[in-house]
């Protein structure tokens, strides 16, 4: 069987750990992940089952939707709660007006260093690793986009406002953890993450994802697999031009339906179906010719 299921990750799990309950429970081998979450986070995980593996890809470059919370006053680590405290500082009185421009100063396109406990690799060794040994992990800034974020003080009984709650709209590539930690230092008091929800993943959202209790009815929440890829657009070929894809060979556009206006943005790719609708390939436009570059079925 081939599809996606959108998992709604629980706390303390990874998202290899949900791979292999999903494997446990379908017994399929071949199940991937599109984006992971930390084990501290929950929320959307969707899993690529059977030639939707194939598919990830194009998942991973999604834009996500997170709601998190920030502890200020201390700096950890690993920029969130699961690592040591290195650092306190009193939180100073928090202004309405100072969230907002913060709001500000970090939408858009901003540079952003990584955690070094994340799994960028330097050298060929992924920096957490590094840093577990104690190395100090010098991680190039990289630009990241946020669309929107939010942020609300959250009193306590001790204080006005020393958690805030954080809402971010964000493309691929961002950490939410480095946004806890640089925001802390624009206070001027430091702070880490300690909740966070993935709430969406692209058209995928938290109202639609299953328990992994849920997972023992799994083939009832199976998507098909095109949802991966609906932002691209589809061709539907005849019998002919069918089998040549199959064959990997290129289909002239000439005879191809003119709908195949393919934006930019997504690279020259489209969506190949037979003429039953079934998917069978990923198609990328070069020129005058269509060529596949993903085929996934071995039969029209």
């Amino acid at each position: 069987m081939d599809g996606l299921l959108v998992i709604d990750k629980p706390q303390g799990l990874s998202s290899h750990d949900i791979v292999a309950r999903a494997r446990r429970a379908t017994h399929i081998k071949q199940i991937g992940h599109a984006g992971t979450l930390d084990p501290l986070a929950t929320g959307v995980l969707v899993l690529c089952i059977g030639q939707a593996t194939r598919l990830s890809e194009y998942l991973l470059g999604e834009d996500k939707a997170y709601v998190g919370r920030i502890k200020l006053g201390e700096r950890t680590n690993t920029d969130d709660a699961e690592g040591e405290v290195v650092e306190t500082r009193p939180v100073p009185p928090i202004s309405d007006e100072q969230l907002r421009a913060l709001e500000q100063q970090f939408t858009g396109a901003i540079q952003q260093v990584p955690p070094q406990f994340s799994a960028i690799k330097r050298n060929g060794q992924r920096a957490y690793a590094l840093a577990r040994k104690g190395e100090t992990v010098e991680l190039a800034a990289r630009v990241v986009q946020i669309q929107q974020m939010t942020l609300v003080c959250e009193p306590t009984e001790t204080a006005a406002c020393d958690h805030l709650k954080i809402t971010v709209e964000c493309g691929s590539g961002t950490y939410i953890r480095s946004l806890a930690r640089d925001i802390g230092e624009a206070l001027g008091c430091g702070g880490h993450l300690t909740q966070l929800q993935r709430t969406r993943i692209e058209r995928f959202t938290i109202e639609q994802a299953i328990s992994l209790e849920a997972l023992a009815d799994w083939q009832t929440h199976l998507l098909p697999m095109d949802e991966a890829v609906l932002d691209m657009p589809a061709l539907h070929l005849d019998e002919a031009q069918t089998k040549r894809v199959l064959q990997g060979q290129f289909l002239e556009v000439g005879i191809v339906t003119k709908d195949a206006f393919v934006p930019a943005r997504l690279n020259n790719l489209c969506r190949l179906y037979n003429e039953q609708g079934v998917l069978i390939a990923i198609g990328k436009h070069e020129g005058p010719l269509l060529k596949p570059v993903k085929v996934l079925a071995t039969t029209g």
